[in-house]
């Protein structure tokens, strides 16, 4: 019985750290837009472009000069 709890007890803790490493972002274009990210966007320097995903799971890009803010919700 001690050994389900634990193992309960160790699988909830390792999805409870897994969901803590995204960290939803919110990124704001020039033109006033916003787009809401579900971790943050990485920039892609050779291209140019950040690369994200959207709340729908869409994969995702946008050029960098087109972005003024990328914040952490």
């Amino acid at each position: 019985m001690k050994l389900k709890v634990l193992f309960a007890l160790v699988f909830a803790g390792f999805f409870g750290v897994l969901a803590g490493c995204a960290t939803p972002s919110v990124i704001t274009l020039k033109d006033g837009r916003q787009i809401q990210t579900t971790d943050t966007p990485k920039l892609d320097a050779d291209a140019g472009f950040y690369r994200f995903q959207q709340l729908d799971g869409k994969d995702s890009s946008i050029n960098k000069d087109d972005v003024l803010t990328i914040k952490e919700l």
